[in-house]
């Protein structure tokens, strides 16, 4: 996906918002406290995709316990800097994503730091156990 499609699939805050909850929860959102399914919408406020839980009485929404949890930057801005990451050839400095995407360079390191540690996450189960590799190629430099 490119920068454009994008910025075009996810305009605003409530489209990245939908998105994420369909693809972590699909049709029944499920409380992160209790693990039940009898959750309703709280009302529509500020706080844009809050959920109460029907058992425990918690409150959640779909960004806790995820990359994006306790954060200032809209979700739009997060995306596109996925959206960087991923289509980057090489590593993507902290101060080169804090010019593409407008904010300062502190902000872009802690939030490329997230987003790697949620990628290291996901891809540390596909290499585990006995690894077999058919050809390999080792060699030591020597000065």
């Amino acid at each position: 996906m490119n920068l454009v499609s994008i910025s075009q699939r996810f305009p605003d805050q409530q489209a990245c918002i939908q998105y994420l909850e369909e693809q972590r929860w699909g049709e029944h959102p499920c409380c992160l406290h209790c693990g039940s399914q009898r959750a309703g919408r709280k009302q529509e406020g500020k706080r844009i995709g809050r959920w109460n839980c029907h058992s425990c009485k918690s409150s959640f929404n779909v960004l806790s316990g995820t990359i994006f949890e306790k954060t200032t930057v809209p979700l739009p801005k997060r995306f596109l800097v996925i959206g960087l990451m991923v289509n980057a050839k090489k590593s993507l400095s902290s101060c080169q994503l804090a010019r593409d995407v407008g904010f300062n360079s502190k902000i872009a390191w802690f939030m490329q730091q997230r987003i790697r540690a949620g990628m290291a996450a996901k891809q540390a189960s596909l290499l585990e156990g006995i690894v077999e590799v058919d050809e390999t190629c080792c060699w030591r430099q020597t000065t």
